[in-house]
């Protein structure tokens, strides 16, 4: 009796559990279904076959959930590369226009030299084909190119030419200097250096009326106050004054001045 009553309690107590879905019943697939569908009508209009839906069992996905993540890519930073500059569209459509016409000048030019060509070919100066000897410039010195000089010259070059300058040389032996005849003017210098009081003081004795201003129209003949000392040397000076130059009796005529010829032997 009791075990009647057992099987009983346990068949009940089964029929009240709550049903256990099937493994994956949870997971929403509506999306999983509509790409179905999308990729079944696609290949309907195609013509293609429609490949099946993939089946992933729950043990893959829970692997995916509990598999650690992987460290994020970091991309190595790479020095900033120049850029090239944009070329104007305007400036590239100019420059071939211009090189277009160059050509086109260039070669009615070449056309017109060989209508008037005298028969001489044209000189095509470049650093491989240096011009002429005839256009070089002869007033150039290439005496520090030492390439030029040994190609033309040598120790026995050197030797003659060291040679023909030391003949060529003149010594002039010096001479006495030639002296003053006996009928010479006055030297203002000696007078000058012979003298010792300064300009406008009296050392000789003068007599008359009004001589500054005689003095004055003398001095005035004269162009220069030494060519007037010279005069007043030479008439008897400075003693006399026979032709009025020296009013104030120093010596010094016209107001000549000895000062700079004294300074000049002392300097």
């Amino acid at each position: 009796m009791r075990a009647v009553v057992l099987v009983a309690a346990l068949g009940l107590t089964a029929a009240c559990a709550p049903e256990i879905p099937e493994s994956g019943a949870g997971f929403d697939t509506s999306f999983d279904d509509a790409l179905a569908q999308d990729a079944a009508v696609a290949g309907a209009r195609t013509g293609a076959a429609v490949p099946p839906p993939k089946v992933v069992s729950t043990e893959t996905l829970a692997a995916a959930d509990t598999a650690p993540l992987a460290p994020p890519v970091v991309a190595a930073a790479l020095p900033p590369q120049p850029q090239p500059l944009p070329v104007p569209v305007s400036r590239a459509v100019t420059t071939q226009t211009e090189t277009a016409e160059d050509i086109a000048n260039e070669t009615a030019a070449a056309l017109q030299a060989a209508a008037l060509n005298s028969g001489v070919a044209p000189v095509e100066a470049s650093p491989n084909n240096p011009p002429p000897k005839q256009y070089s410039n002869p007033g150039i010195s290439d005496e520090n190119d030492f390439q030029a000089v040994s190609s033309r010259e040598s120790i026995d070059s050197d030797a003659a030419r060291l040679k023909q300058n030391r003949e060529a040389y003149a010594v002039i032996a010096p001479t006495a200097v030639p002296e003053r005849p006996e009928d010479r003017a006055p030297n203002i210098v000696s007078f000058a250096l012979s003298t010792s009081n300064q300009p406008g003081t009296r050392v000789y004795s003068r007599t008359g009326i009004n001589l500054s201003a005689k003095a004055q129209r003398n001095c005035a003949k004269y162009p220069s106050a030494d060519q007037a000392q010279i005069a007043f040397l030479s008439s008897g000076g400075p003693q006399r004054d026979r032709m009025g130059l020296d009013p104030d009796g120093d010596g010094f005529a016209c107001a000549w001045d000895p000062t700079p010829f004294r300074q000049a032997i002392k300097s």
